[in-house]
């Protein structure tokens, strides 16, 4: 199995190099805690303001989200994130040309084959999307951020475009995103994290080549132990797997008790910290000695 210390691109910053060991070495010693943040707010006070307020703690990540190209205001929010020594990962909801930004247009349907073939508008189109969003990512590479870059999420549902075309397009996809963002682009900070949806489809996995860390999404309670299991078959390589997103907060004892080791959680956005878990529950896992929050990362990763 290839050494899960070594990240795809050989020209990784030091600070990307750093964190990707870190996850690597908490296999089985910890999950990190984490949480997205509300797009629509423009800031993350409103869920981390709630997990401070009921546990006393702030989680390890912060989610964000590049969606309708707010570049200028994610980055900013990561920048403070980052120096307060916190862990910043990035998802894209993208809305593909020439359908414009936002949610409803990352759900709409596209003829993968003209889109992925060059020469053509829509594949113009597509260079010129990903240009542009490289663009907003360098700012974080030339201040020496790393992201957990996780583009393309839940790729093998049938309700994002870049899924519906099956799992050929959607592979040949995620490299091109890769290729042109490292060796055009030079984005060195990134670690490249791939999300499953719950559904566990097979056939999606894109290479080693082009894959740092897998995970995958799951909405109901439990700490979904069989998806665990699933994904870690997906690849022979030894890499940091995840709990992409989350609802209900996994319970920290029976994921160590079960050596379901989940590198990370990332609850989702607006209701589900504080409709999904309760309040008493949110302080339990934000205080249990297996989670890592914001306070605890500083001690163990600087």
């Amino acid at each position: 199995m290839t050494n899960c210390y070594m990240l795809t691109n050989p020209d990784a910053q030091e600070s990307a190099v750093n964190l990707y060991r870190f996850l690597c070495s908490l296999k089985g010693k910890g999950i990190l805690s984490g949480q997205q943040e509300c797009p629509r707010n423009k800031t993350n006070g409103r869920e981390f303001s709630y997990i401070k307020e009921v546990s006393g703690q702030l989680p390890a990540i912060l989610g964000l989200d590049y969606i309708e190209n707010d570049f200028e205001g994610v980055n900013e929010r990561a920048q403070i994130w980052h120096g307060k020594g916190g862990i910043v990962s990035i998802c894209w909801h993208w809305g593909i040309p020439p359908y414009g930004i936002g949610y409803p247009s990352s759900q709409k349907s596209i003829d993968m084959e003209e889109l992925l073939t060059p020469d053509t508008a829509l594949y113009q189109g597509l260079l010129e999307n990903l240009d542009q969003t490289a663009k907003a990512l360098s700012v974080l590479r030339d201040a020496n951020i790393p992201v957990l870059w996780r583009p393309l999420h839940e790729f093998d549902g049938a309700w994002f475009w870049w899924g519906k075309g099956g799992a050929e397009a959607f592979k040949k996809l995620w490299r091109l995103m890769y290729e042109r963002f490292t060796h055009i682009h030079g984005l060195n900070n990134l670690i490249w994290v791939l999300g499953y949806s719950h559904e566990m489809h097979e056939g999606w996995y894109p290479g080693d080549a082009y894959v740092d860390c897998i995970g995958g999404d799951a909405y109901t309670e439990g700490i979904h132990e069989e998806l665990y299991h699933w994904i870690l078959k997906q690849t022979d390589k030894l890499m940091p797997v995840c709990h992409h997103e989350n609802g209900p907060l996994p319970e920290p004892g029976l994921l160590s008790a079960k050596h379901v080791d989940w590198c990370w959680f990332l609850t989702w956005h607006t209701i589900y910290i504080h409709e999904q878990n309760s309040a008493d529950y949110v302080r339990y896992v934000y205080n249990h000695p297996y989670v890592i929050t914001l306070d605890k990362l500083k001690k163990i990763f600087v």
